[in-house]
């Protein structure tokens, strides 16, 4: 069905594409109709951060930023959907264009700058959610006119907002969409910023009798030692989990296409390398306790079972649905099941 319908989707402008494809898996779900689209991959039962998975294969922040498509895109079949990127005020995000297909190069450009309508407009939909078969997760992150020095403030707003309501929250200062966010992962921001928001978890689980995991994303592009101090601070607070990565503002292999030059993160599979090879440093870094979900160019079953046996416990698509469909859940799934069940399926690649 999506081989189909993707030539249309690829001939409209990126933005709208996006909007169309959710209105219509909100469609297939009401009607019934979502097993034209996807067929649901076999259960694969995961235990990560206190929580069940159905499967280990989860949907990555950024497609369904106010939370409006959460069942619909749980009817996909992913094990676990994560929503936002969220702030506590509305922001309409960066001048359009900011979305960028590159098809040779199963990639995408974004500079959509936390687009959303705030943190209570979030909250109101995941309380109207009918079924959630796996894990919730929900990304928050700071508003664009928020300078850094207050940005704990503005995450603290989110976090207690949507406590009651996910199963874990993600902590996201890795988007280079938003000007200087990204200084939030040098060392001493970071851990301000995270050793704050580790003692507002620990004060919401008092309060309402349940601790829900705190996981922080990183960029791809930290150096060797900027990796090993993350880890460091992560691990010394006590943080639950890392997802390795976020988008990059490298270009690499793209540096030919005509959209190169369009500022933003790429993401896709471009980005697998070097995501997984973050994904790699901070498992070899990180305390076992602080399990890990990899997430960056993953586009076939294979690439799944790459980001398990660098250290990943759980992994995360997007891009690749763009320009694989929801067949890729299924294939990551199934890959990820055979490496399981073969002789060394439990091995970390070493660094």
């Amino acid at each position: 069905m999506y081989s189909i319908a993707r030539p249309f989707l690829f001939a409209l402008d990126a933005e709208r594409a996006h909007g169309l494809a959710l209105s219509a898996l909100d469609l297939a779900w009401r009607t019934g109709t979502t097993p034209l689209v996807a067929s649901r991959a076999k259960p694969l039962p995961t235990s990560v951060y206190g929580l069940n998975f159905p499967n280990p294969v989860g949907l990555a922040a950024g497609l369904d930023k106010n939370g409006e498509h959460i069942d619909a895109l749980f009817a996909l079949g992913f094990g676990f959907v994560e929503i936002g990127t969220i702030t506590p005020r509305p922001q309409e995000g960066n001048p359009k264009p900011r979305l960028f297909r590159l098809p040779k190069h199963g990639a995408i450009i974004n500079r959509m700058g936390f687009n959303n309508l705030g943190v209570d407009v979030l909250v109101k939909n995941v309380e109207r959610v009918r079924n959630r078969p796996g894990p919730l997760g929900i990304n928050i992150g700071k508003n664009k006119d928020t300078a850094n020095e207050d940005a704990l403030s503005d995450y603290l707003i989110c976090m207690e907002r949507v406590y009651p309501l996910a199963d874990y929250i993600t902590v996201n200062i890795s988007s280079p969409n938003t000007a200087g966010l990204r200084e939030l992962q040098e060392e001493q921001a970071l851990r301000r910023l995270v050793g704050g928001l580790r003692e507002a978890q620990e004060r919401l689980a008092s309060q309402h009798g349940r601790r829900v995991p705190m996981l922080v994303k990183v960029a791809p592009d930290l150096s060797d030692r900027d990796i090993d101090a993350a880890a460091r601070v992560l691990g010394e607070l006590g943080v639950d989990g890392v997802i390795a990565t976020n988008t990059t503002i490298g270009r690499g292999t793209v540096e030919a296409d005509p959209l190169a030059k369009e500022a933003g993160g790429l993401s896709g599979v471009p980005l697998l390398g070097q995501s997984t090879l973050v994904l790699r440093r901070l498992r070899a870094r990180l305390p076992e306790s602080v399990p890990l979900i990899g997430v960056g160019g993953i586009s076939s079953g294979a690439d799944a079972v790459a980001k398990m046996a660098a250290g990943a416990s759980l992994v995360q698509c997007y891009s690749g649905l763009i320009f694989q469909g929801a067949g890729l859940i299924g294939d990551c799934v199934e890959a990820i099941r055979r490496r399981r069940e073969s002789p060394s399926g439990g091995a970390v690649a070493p660094l």
